[in-house]
């Protein structure tokens, strides 16, 4: 049997865009035992989707750590074909470390290699697809079926109709953050409740913002079916957003300079765009202009 890999590590909204690019692995590989090499927090979640025989979790030791490369090399030998949707310094050092196999990425003297020098102009999910193309996939990808993801809420006592709010995003990028009062001005204003989503560490944003706060009260199953029932979802450049356009919650995404959202905002299944409002600093960016912006 053919053994196909895949490495992915994160962050949570890198792997939601790479929906479409494990299906269509999985599509163009159909008899294949098909390996994901991913990071801890993203195994358990992707050991449930359909596109993997087997999810194998990368500690990312450090080079100096002879014994950890060591474990790393053998999770990374005896594949026929491996896919790095990573493409970072490190995975492409993983190319020489697999002992060379056929290999679709940018690591120099690979088979399969995007040596495109405007790649990283585009936006990932372009970047994906010319890479996926060049290994033989049809383009436009498809929408992949993400009805894996998906958990019981029932518990949690939703409304017939709600807002979803976004407050937070990676604690090392407060930059990325728009003003927790500002998302609390916006609550006030709207016409329905708002349920504030997120990890346990910003449960303190939700409670400041008020209605039913769900920060660190889901997994990324429940989570999923939380932004489906939603009318529509705000928030900042973060995972829990890419997962809401994905699953084609409409979507107002909060953007200051810290990040580019024509290479990394959050994409509808047909591969359309949210509502995008950015500012150089978010503080800056008016309560009264995204409450405009709302669909």
């Amino acid at each position: 049997m053919r053994r196909v890999l895949v490495i992915r590590h994160g962050a949570f909204g890198d792997i939601v865009l790479a929906f479409a690019g494990f299906a269509a692995i999985r599509a163009h590989h159909p008899g294949a035992h098909i390996t994901l090499l991913t990071t801890r927090p993203f195994a358990g979640m992707m050991a449930h989707a359909p596109w993997f025989d087997e999810v194998l979790v990368d500690d990312k030791p450090d080079w100096w750590n002879l014994a950890g490369v060591w474990r790393l090399r053998g999770q990374l030998r005896g594949f026929d074909m491996v896919y790095d949707l990573q493409n970072s310094g490190r995975s492409r050092r993983y190319f020489a470390l697999a002992g060379r196999p056929v290999w679709s990425g940018t690591a120099k003297g690979c088979a399969l290699r995007d040596a495109n020098p405007a790649r990283m102009t585009l936006h990932a999910k372009e970047r994906m697809e010319a890479q996926l193309a060049q290994a033989g996939m049809a383009l436009p990808l498809p929408a992949p079926d993400l009805g894996w993801l998906s958990g019981d809420i029932a518990a949690l006592s939703l409304p017939p109709r709600y807002v979803v709010l976004v407050p937070g995003a990676a604690p090392h990028r407060p930059e990325k953050r728009w003003p927790v009062g500002h998302f609390k001005a916006l609550a006030e204003g709207l016409d329905r409740p708002v349920v504030v989503v997120g990890s346990r560490a910003e449960a303190g944003l939700g409670e400041e913002i008020g209605g039913i706060n769900l920060a660190g009260r889901t997994d990324f199953f429940q989570l999923a079916d939380v932004l489906r029932g939603a009318d529509f979802a705000v928030g900042n450049d973060t995972g829990p957003m890419h997962l809401a356009a994905a699953v084609g919650t409409p979507c107002v995404s909060l953007f200051s300079n810290a990040s580019d959202p024509a290479c990394s905002a959050p994409r509808y299944p047909d591969g359309g765009w949210p509502i995008i409002l950015r500012a150089p600093h978010l503080a800056g960016l008016a309560v009264a202009q995204v409450r405009e912006a709302l669909p």
